[in-house]
């Protein structure tokens, strides 16, 4: 028994090709393109807030020393952080930060339930296409029953097709969907994290905004322990 036993060109093609083209059809191209990105994610460590935690901590010992808009030249990753820092410099109060928290961690999870939910439709998909795979090879081997020498391949088309499809859905996109729902679960309850601190940081400076905070028209000079903590959390208020 060899490794070549085991591989079949129409079988293969029968079962991940109909199993691609079953998930082209039931999703949308943009969906389907983020959940091929999605791999990049398995390979990762779990996403942490702690980072993000220290840069608000920074952010908020800037702005109690130089003022709320020196944040607004912060360079800021993280796309909620930055949009949250922005409402902060523009004033707003802390229910609108959370509101904009929570509007972004709704629209990510949304985005996540649809990768995670092509991946399942690709595992339900290949199996049903490896019965498909193997009433073709049935279907070749009845109409050949007359020429011995064509039966076996029929045959291997049948019973690699059904064994391909297990195996796409149980060893590769049931996986796949799995570690991706885990990852965005751990996403989420770590993100929610950074609400507490940005709605802090809102309600502290919203009133100094209000009573008429300028923005600096020179550059605004750190101490020592902000630099070190700007080295550690870079700065930059997302595009």
């Amino acid at each position: 028994m060899t490794p070549g036993m085991f591989l079949d060109p129409a079988a293969l093609a029968i079962v991940f090709g109909g199993t691609a083209l079953a998930a082209a059809l039931r999703t949308p191209a943009r969906d389907l393109g983020r959940a091929l990105l999605a791999l990049r994610v398995l390979p990762r460590r779990r996403f942490r807030a702690d980072t993000r935690l220290d840069q608000i901590a920074a952010l908020s010992r800037i702005a109690a020393r130089h003022g709320v808009h020196a944040l607004d030249r912060s360079i800021i990753h993280d796309t909620d952080v930055a949009a949250a820092v922005a409402l902060i410099v523009d004033g707003a109060q802390p229910q609108a930060v959370v509101d904009s928290l929570d509007t972004a961690r709704r629209a990510r999870i949304e985005r996540h339930r649809l990768v995670i939910d092509c991946w399942n439709g690709a595992a339900e998909a290949a199996p049903a296409l490896g019965m498909v795979g193997t009433l073709v090879g049935l279907v070749a081997m009845f109409t050949r029953m007359s020429d011995p020498s064509a039966i076996g391949a029929a045959m291997a088309v049948a019973l690699l097709a059904t064994l391909y499809g297990a195996l796409l859905a149980n060893l590769v996109a049931m996986p796949i969907a799995t570690r991706l729902r885990a990852a965005a679960r751990a996403e989420a309850i770590e993100r929610a994290r950074l609400v507490a601190a940005l709605a802090e940081l809102a309600a502290r400076e919203a009133p100094r905004v209000r009573a008429g905070g300028r923005f600096p028209s020179e550059p605004v000079a750190i101490a020592d322990d902000e630099a070190e903590d700007a080295e550690h959390a870079p700065r930059e208020r997302a595009a």
